[in-house]
């Protein structure tokens, strides 16, 4: 195993002064040690994590990480900086600064130092250590566990990381001690997670408090003891993705709270968890949600559960989406490359599995429509399947699947799918609240609730809500089909204006589920719709190109280098590739797009252009209804949004020029400098 870190790796006098450009100074470290194989794309995956959360600490500590396929070995790089870098922490700016990079498939033996790193981080000696220092390679072996560090006084000794006190102390104290669970994870799993850990079991000495810590890393997971967390008085849940096999914690007191929390104020959390303890708060935990915090909210949830219900009700949605959008991409380019081969004809066609000639083009054509539209027949029932799976988890899976077919049958269509997905989970979680003897627990998630949800859902959809459903799907169809004129230039801004306000949010994913919903049964007015989203969804990534190519001194080097990449990403229909500058400088970047993306929408539906393929970019315009019209619309909402950021930005830019030169003396040097 290579050294996670050696004195090429570090930078006691990192000049950077923001975190982008943090993260590409010692990146670049990373590549020319030969651990990185793509600057850009390693960088993309950084800030790709950077922008689920910041990566912040309490303490002075920025710790940027991502799991990424341009990494070759298990890599960490550490930066000193002199004046501190906002990493978005509540404290302010960080001076010490980790890069850490995790290959996509690292092992467990890589994890487990990241892992030891991580919690090594909670500790002052440590830390100081490192502020210390003045020997790269010495800093790199001290990172390293090889130099060693003054040990913590001794009150804090002889325990490991997930313990509580030792047997003996709690003995001599005559009493036993207050126990808590606890388990912690975070989007990648390398440091967050098991900075949480060590943090709470930390707090947990220091108050004389037993606290055993689950970390849920990305390397896999030991559970805990049943025994244990039988005995618990508490548990506590530091989180920012889904606890797994939530059931093993029900009937405790429970605390639940973003993984930040566990690592920042986690003597709150213990004193909250005995609170509610002393109050007999239990909670009300199943498999299927993520409990019912009933304090003050003071601890605050990162997850959905304590939304309200828009929130909660956009969560379940996406949920559903985003497993429906793999059968979008396969079923739908594999139907768009059968149409490119054979024609539009193809898809009446006879059955390959009855006629099919090897040497034929049209077989062939025929084989890869059939098998797309294979694809496509799951979009409804996956649809309905995983918006039901959001909201109660594995038993509401069944009865969503079978309504989602239901839809089908009854011609209720996309529409359907949505309202039968949201009855499944709602049956579901009814189901869960009706308390039941203990020996019929074990059947209940795989025979009982899946037998009766079915059975109520499919009821509702056949007999009650299928046809009025029905009925709403071919009215929205024949609405889309009448689209013309004015009609169809408003419904194109508007889609033109949620694909590019959040740029792959909910949003965004809301007007691209409901074009590829069309797609399932294609009309002219929906395969309109389809076009203008993509077209629109192409203009922020291409217009954030092209405005560093053409104003270059308005943007930093690390965006220029990403407005290089914004490129192929707009070509390819990848809106993601503006979130950088959107997160950079949200109030003028957006703005600008939006409107660019409202003027491609718009241009796009009075063209005319249709598009058979949910995604593809440029890739699929051989396949795109009046190509050269839908590329001018591409073309000019990008010119739209290009002129407005470099205008809003060169505003920006201008007043505080204007206001150096005001107060100059004359002298050059005594005016403002202003960063590009």
């Amino acid at each position: 195993m290579s050294e996670l870190i050696t004195a090429e790796l570090v930078d006691l006098d990192l000049s950077a002064a923001t975190k982008d450009a943090a993260a590409r100074s010692l990146a670049e470290r990373m590549v020319a040690a030969h651990r990185v194989t793509d600057l850009d794309g390693f960088l993309a995956d950084v800030a790709a994590r950077e922008a689920q959360m910041p990566t912040g600490l309490d303490g002075g500590i920025g710790i940027p990480h991502c799991r990424s396929e341009h990494v070759n070995a298990p890599t960490l790089a550490f930066g000193r900086s002199a004046a501190g870098i906002d990493f978005g922490a509540a404290d302010g700016p960080a001076d010490l600064i980790f890069l850490i990079a995790a290959p996509a498939g690292a092992d467990d033996d890589h994890l487990t130092i990241l892992s030891g790193l991580a919690r090594r981080l909670m500790a002052p000696e440590f830390t100081a250590a490192l502020r210390a220092g003045t020997d790269p390679a010495a800093v790199a072996a001290l990172i390293r566990g090889e130099e060693p560090v003054e040990e913590p006084a001794p009150e804090a000794e002889g325990t490991e990381p997930e313990a509580g006190p030792e047997p003996e102390a709690v003995e001599a104290a005559g009493s036993v001690p207050f126990r808590i669970v606890a388990v912690t994870s975070c989007p990648t799993g390398i440091a967050h997670t098991y900075m949480a850990a060590e943090s709470l079991a930390a707090a947990g000495r220091a108050e004389g408090v037993e606290v055993t810590v689950e970390t849920q890393g990305s390397g896999g997971f030991k559970k805990l003891d049943p025994a244990v967390i039988a005995a618990a008085d508490a548990v506590i849940w530091a989180h920012d993705v889904e606890v797994r096999e939530k059931a093993r914690f029900r009937g405790k007191p429970l605390v639940d709270v973003g993984v930040k929390a566990g690592i920042n104020r986690p003597a709150e959390l213990i004193a909250e968890a005995r609170r509610k303890a002393e109050r007999g708060e239990i909670a009300a935990v199943s498999e299927t949600d993520g409990g019912k915090d009933s304090g003050d909210g003071e601890a605050g949830r990162s997850g959905a559960d304590h939304a309200h219900f828009g929130v909660r009700l956009r969560t379940y949605l996406m949920s559903g989406v985003s497993y429906m959008v793999p059968f979008v991409a396969a079923g739908g380019l594999l139907i768009a490359l059968s149409f490119a081969i054979g024609g539009y004809e193809i898809a009446s066609a006879k059955s390959v599995a009855d006629h099919f000639v090897w040497g034929e083009a049209d077989s062939w054509a025929a084989l890869l429509n059939q098998i797309g539209s294979a694809a496509f027949a799951f979009l409804v029932p996956v649809l309905a399947g995983y918006i039901a799976y959001g909201m109660a988890d594995r038993p509401a899976l069944v009865p969503g699947f079978v309504g989602g077919s239901i839809a089908l049958t009854v011609n209720a269509g996309f529409l359907g799918g949505l309202v039968a997905g949201l009855l499944a989970g709602a049956v579901v979680m009814a189901i869960q609240r009706v308390p039941v003897h203990a020996t019929l627990r074990g059947i209940m998630p795989v025979l009982v609730i899946p037998l009766i949800a079915s059975a109520v859902v499919g009821i509702l959809m056949f007999i009650v809500v299928g046809k009025p459903i029905a009925s709403l799907q071919n009215a929205l169809t024949d609405w889309l089909n009448d689209l013309s004129g004015s009609n169809a230039v408003i419904l194109g801004v508007v889609l033109g204006l949620m694909m590019c306000f959040d740029m792959g949010g909910p949003l965004n994913k809301v007007a691209y589920a409901f074009a590829v919903g069309g797609l399932a049964d294609p009309t002219d007015g929906s395969l309109k719709v389809m076009a203008a989203v993509m077209a629109a969804g192409m203009v922020p990534p291409l217009a954030m190109a092209l405005a560093t190519t053409v104003r270059k001194k308005l943007f930093t080097k690390t965006e220029r280098e990403n407005g290089r990449a914004a490129w192929v990403l707009g070509a390819s229909f990848i809106t993601e590739g503006a979130i950088p500058f959107a997160a950079a400088d949200p109030l003028r970047v957006i703005p600008s797009v939006m409107a660019g993306g409202a003027v491609t929408g718009a241009l796009s539906m009075a063209f005319g252009a249709t598009l058979r393929a949910p995604h593809g970019g440029v890739f699929v315009v051989p396949l795109i209804g009046e190509p050269f019209l839908y590329l001018l619309a591409i073309a000019a909402g990008t010119l739209v949004a290009t002129a407005l950021v470099v205008l809003l930005k060169g505003a920006r830019r201008a007043a505080p020029d204007a206001a150096g030169e005001a107060g100059a003396t004359g002298s050059d040097d005594s005016r403002v400098t202003v960063a590009a």
